[in-house]
């Protein structure tokens, strides 16, 4: 016997965790933004419906892991600011100019891709800058900016609008990682800057982090789960 199985989604509860979370980090001098994670289909709740949502809530930035998902979503009409966290291929650069995505330079390589894409364009392209400050995954080493940096920075093409790095066990307080990542990142940062780059935008916080530590808010957080109602707690270092 076939059993279908249906997920009800309840975008109302969607909506008001994305509100809670902006009431937890109001309240300073400036209260960051929030980047709404929509990877993953939603994280499994529909990313067209969930996007809609979040931005219908007053969400100013969605993010996505790829290209193909960030084009979805433009499809289906959202027209917020979309961030793609994935590393990128020469075959997707099409879809980052045709539907105005921001993606990421997490390396030389995609640097230089997305800089002479943009040229041919005539154009110049909004990026986040992503640095690996020990997730090792994806982004520029924290401590060997000078060496890869200046290349993206020279010449017309790209504009780094933000700098990023990602907590690999911000979940876990008793990991000795998260404190020496957000050392690293701030070290970047002052090296970046020594670079001549002063981005709009400094972000790190996913779930986990951003209830642990209001001092790695900076002007934007990125959570994840907790739209979704999960508690970052119990999930693995590499959830947001």
């Amino acid at each position: 016997m076939v059993r279908p199985t249906f997920a009800h989604i309840d975008l109302d509860a969607v909506r008001a965790n994305f509100r809670a979370v902006v009431a937890h980090v109001a309240g300073g001098v400036r209260s960051p933004d929030v980047i709404a994670v929509v990877k993953a289909n939603g994280y499994g709740h529909g990313a067209v419906e969930v996007a809609r949502a979040l931005e219908g809530a007053g969400a100013r930035m969605l993010a996505c892991a790829d290209i193909e998902e960030g084009v979805e979503l433009r499809r289906s009409g959202i027209e917020a600011p979309i961030l793609v966290f994935g590393a990128l291929s020469v075959s997707d650069l099409d879809g980052v100019f045709a539907y105005r995505l921001t993606p990421t330079i997490s390396s030389p390589f995609a640097a230089r891709a997305l800089k002479d894409a943009a040229r041919r364009r005539g154009t110049r392209l909004v990026c986040h800058l992503k640095i690996d400050t020990g997730m090792n995954r994806l982004g520029f080493r924290y401590d060997n900016l000078s060496q890869t940096v200046p290349e993206v920075l020279a010449g017309p093409g790209l504009e780094i609008d933000a700098v990023y790095t990602h907590f690999a066990t911000a979940e876990d307080r008793l990991h000795p990682l998260f404190d020496i990542q957000r050392t690293r990142f701030d070290e970047a940062l002052r090296r970046l800057a020594a670079l001549g780059l002063r981005p709009r935008l400094r972000h790190a916080a996913n779930s986990a982090a951003l209830l642990r530590d209001r001092a790695c808010w900076y002007e934007a957080v990125r959570p994840g789960l907790l739209l979704y109602g999960v508690s970052p707690g119990h999930g693995s270092g590499g959830s947001r």
